[in-house]
C-alpha cells in the first residue's frame, strides 16, 4: 500500500461546486491543497487514505465555491460610502465625488480605504478584484498586506490630480508600478483609462499601443448613461463605442464596464471583437443609469462578468447581491424566467471574471492546478433550510453573511467568519479618521 502523500491542507465539505465542468455539484468531496495550488479534488472518504495533510478543515454543512471575482470596483472609495446618495451620475461626480477627491485623496487615503475594502470583500467571499483608482501603488500595498488577489488598474485621465500632473505622468507612474510588481503572485495589471468623456484620442492611442506590447487588458467605463452617449455625439459626432472601434480599443483585451445603452449593432461589435463586459447591476440601479441588455449579450456569447462598482455608488461590495440582482433583472427585462439561471450567474461571478482578466488559467474555478482561491458558505443557517439545490441557494437565498471561510493561494484569510490577518480595530480607526475629515469639509 502506498504511503499517504504529505500536503499542506485538506478541506472537506458537503458540496463542492467547481463551476468547471458546468453545473457540476460534488457531494462529500475534499480539496487537497499544496503550495497554494489545488492538488486534487476527490471523495472525502478516499482523501483520508491518500493524503497526509498538515491541516484539515471539515465543513459538514458547507458548500465550497471558487473565490468570487469582483470585475469592477474603486476600492478606496469605501471611505465615501453614503457620502452623496440619490443623485444622477453626472451630478454625483461633478458636484460631490470629484470635489471630495480633489480635497482628500492621497496615497494614505487610498491605502486606508483599500484596506477597508479588502476586509469587506474577504468577509464576503471575494478573493480577487479589478480596481481603478488614483495612487495604484497604495492599492497594491493594501492588497499585498491583505493577501487578497487583485488586478491593479493603471489609472489615466486627461486632468491633473494629486496623483499625476498629465498623461505622461499617469502612464510613467503606472508602468513603473507594473514593472516593479508584475511578478508578484497576487497582482496583475490593467490599463485603466477612466472613460471616453475624460480621455482624449491621443491618450487612448498610446494606451492601445502599450496594451498590445505588454498584452495587458484595458479596463474602462463605457456606455454607462445616456448623457455620456449624448456628449460623445455632440463632441465627436459618433457614439462612444464607435469611437473606441476607430481607435482600436475593441479587442479581447477590452473590459468594458456598465455597457447599459447598446444597439444591436454595438452588441454585434462586442461579439465580433471578443470584448468582455463588467456588469454592475446595483450601481446601475442606484444611479438610475438603466438596465443593461444582459440577455441579448449572453445570447451573442459575449463574456459578461460581475462587479460591484465602488462603495460610493453601490454602498456594498457584495457579490452575492450582484449575482441575485443580475439574475432577477435579466429575467424581468427579457420576459424569460429561464434566462440567466443560477449556475450561469455563479459563473459570471467567478470564471467569467477570470476570463476577462486573462486569469482563467489560474483562478475562477475549482480545478486541479489552479490557485486555491476558495470560499466556503455555511448552509446551516435557517434561511438556507431546506436545500434542494445548493447552486440555486447561492444565488437566490444566501448572503455574504453566510461566508465562513476564505482561502487565497491556499492561505486561510477568513476562519469561522473572522479575518485572520487584518486588524479590524485599526481599519475602523483609520476609517473614522477619514470620515471626520471628509464630513468637516462637506458640511
Amino acid at each position: 500500500m502506498n504511503e499517504p502523500i504529505t500536503i499542506d491542507s485538506l478541506v472537506e465539505a458537503k458540496w463542492i461546486i467547481p463551476v468547471e465542468p458546468d453545473r457540476a455539484v460534488l457531494e462529500y468531496h475534499a480539496i487537497a491543497i499544496d503550495d497554494g495550488v489545488i492538488f486534487d479534488i476527490l471523495p472525502a472518504s478516499e482523501a483520508k487514505h491518500r493524503y497526509n495533510p498538515q491541516q484539515t478543515t471539515v465543513l459538514d454543512n458547507h458548500a465550497l465555491i471558487p473565490g468570487l471575482i469582483n470585475l469592477h470596483t474603486h476600492a478606496a472609495m469605501t471611505l465615501m460610502r453614503g457620502l452623496a446618495d440619490d443623485l444622477s451620475l453626472m451630478d454625483w461626480l461633478h458636484h460631490h465625488i470629484w470635489p471630495a477627491e480633489n480635497r482628500h485623496v492621497t496615497a494614505q487615503y487610498v491605502l486606508d480605504g483599500t484596506l477597508l475594502a479588502c476586509a469587506e470583500m474577504i468577509r464576503g467571499g471575494i478573493t480577487c478584484f479589478n480596481d481603478m483608482y488614483f495612487f495604484p501603488e497604495a492599492t497594491a500595498e493594501a492588497v499585498i498586506h491583505s493577501e487578497i488577489r487583485a488586478a491593479i488598474g493603471l489609472i489615466v485621465i486627461d486632468a491633473p490630480t494629486a496623483y499625476a500632473s498629465d498623461t505622461d505622468d499617469y502612464l510613467a507612474k503606472g508602468l513603473d508600478l507594473r514593472d516593479r510588481h508584475h511578478q508578484h503572485p497576487l497582482l496583475s495589471f490593467c490599463f485603466a483609462p477612466h472613460a471616453p468623456y475624460s480621455v482624449s484620442d491621443n491618450t487612448f492611442n498610446r494606451i492601445v499601443t502599450y496594451a498590445e506590447q505588454l498584452n495587458m487588458p484595458i479596463h474602462t467605463h463605457l456606455h454607462e448613461t445616456q448623457a455620456e452617449i449624448r456628449i460623445s455625439e455632440e463632441s465627436q459626432r459618433m457614439r462612444p463605442l464607435e469611437r473606441m472601434r476607430q481607435l482600436g480599443l475593441l479587442s479581447p483585451n477590452l473590459i468594458a464596464t456598465h455597457m447599459v445603452h447598446l444597439t444591436d449593432h454595438e452588441m454585434d461589435l462586442m461579439h465580433q471583437y471578443g470584448c468582455h463586459i463588467a456588469h454592475c447591476p446595483s450601481s446601475n440601479l442606484k444611479l438610475a443609469s438603466g438596465f443593461a441588455p444582459i440577455a441579448s449579450l449572453l445570447n451573442r456569447n459575449i463574456n459578461v462578468g460581475l462587479g460591484t462598482d465602488g462603495a460610493a455608488s453601490n454602498n456594498r461590495l457584495d457579490m452575492f447581491e450582484e449575482m441575485r440582482i443580475a439574475a432577477l433583472l435579466t429575467k424581468a427585462t427579457s420576459g424569460q424566467a429561464d434566462t440567466l439561471p443560477a449556475h450561469q450567474a455563479l459563473r459570471m461571478a467567478t470564471l467569467n471574471g477570470a476570463q476577462a482578466l486573462g486569469l482563467e488559467g489560474k483562478i475562477g474555478s475549482l480545478t486541479k492546478g489552479k490557485a486555491a482561491d476558495i470560499a466556503a458558505i455555511d448552509f446551516s443557517h435557517l434561511n438556507l433550510t431546506p436545500c434542494y439545490d445548493p447552486v440555486s441557494h447561492l444565488v437566490y437565498a444566501a448572503s455574504r453573511d453566510q461566508v465562513s471561510h476564505v482561502w487565497v493561494n491556499g492561505k486561510m484569510l477568513l476562519q469561522d467568519g473572522k479575518l485572520t490577518n487584518l486588524d479590524t480595530k485599526d481599519i475602523r480607526y483609520r476609517a473614522a479618521y477619514w470620515q471626520e475629515r471628509i464630513a468637516a469639509s462637506t458640511s
